[in-house]
């Protein structure tokens, strides 16, 4: 979602959890049980932010699966998530057999590289203004609360705005290979954010 130079960074003045945009800051809940049974918030924390292509682009990861049908007996999946972000590095735009939560903040005027991902997405806008960019050439504006429905297509995020930050939410699922007149339709990362293949 970003373009090929794009590298994590970290420069003085960045905010706390790596966070760029004076945007509010997310915590996440997550709930567990109890010995008898009852519904706990077993951890809440602030999003951590990892910061891309000189600081125009922020990525949060608040939580993964890495199987379908999660397992959550004995906090299964917990761990797995643990063991999963503990090296960023490793995680792709798509976690192969699972899900990622992610939230992404873009800057005043800022556009991503065309990409594809293989996977099911859903992207919520939560603040600003941003254009949807199809390699078909359609361009769509999405509005806070508008939902894009990404099914491995090579689409493009721009920040319609040149003074305020933007911020959307995704869901990405793995799919399996799609084929669209005879081609497959594997992940293009394009000019992407630097993130590893995700491999599946």
């Amino acid at each position: 979602m970003g373009d090929a130079t794009s590298t994590p960074s970290s420069k003085p003045g960045q905010k706390d959890n790596g966070k760029l945009s004076p945007l509010p800051q997310p915590t996440t809940y997550i709930t567990s049980h109890n010995s008898t049974g009852q519904a706990i918030v077993h951890s809440q924390n602030p999003f951590q932010w990892r910061p891309y292509d000189e600081n125009n682009l922020a990525f949060a990861v608040p939580y993964t699966t890495s199987r379908f049908p999660p397992d959550l007996n004995n906090d299964a999946d917990l761990k797995e998530h643990q063991s999963l972000i503990s090296n960023p590095d490793k995680l792709g735009l798509v976690n192969p057999k699972g899900t990622v939560l992610r939230c992404v903040d873009f800057a005043p005027g800022y556009a991503c590289g065309m990409h594809r991902t293989q996977s099911l997405d859903y992207g919520i806008v939560m603040e600003g203004e941003v254009d949807m960019v199809l390699d078909s050439g359609e361009r769509y504006s999405l509005k806070r609360g508008d939902v894009a429905i990404q099914r491995a297509t090579q689409h493009q995020w721009v920040n319609k705005s040149n003074t305020q930050w933007a911020r959307m939410m995704f869901v990405l699922q793995d799919c399996q290979p799609l084929i669209v007149a005879g081609k497959e339709m594997g992940e293009d990362l394009g000019t992407n954010s630097g993130l590893p293949p995700s491999g599946n």
